[in-house]
């Protein structure tokens, strides 16, 4: 597993507060199983579905990743 999956894991749980994965699938069009395994740092995400992730949150890509702070 890579630094960036987990980071990116952690930081999702963390911006989707309260959200299931079920929501935020819906809100985001990205399906439900990869979303959890984004979330169990069992797949690595695509660069299409971390754009959508990072628009829907209003955060940048390296804020996701861990590679900038808010």
């Amino acid at each position: 597993m890579n630094q960036y999956m987990a980071t990116l894991a952690k930081n999702l749980k963390e911006l989707m507060g309260d959200m299931t994965v079920c929501e935020l699938s819906k809100n985001v069009g990205i399906a439900q199983p990869t979303l959890s395994r984004y979330l169990l740092c069992q797949r690595q995400i695509a660069l299409e579905n971390l754009t959508l992730l990072a628009d829907y949150f209003h955060v940048e890509i390296d804020v996701l990743i861990g590679r900038k702070d808010d």
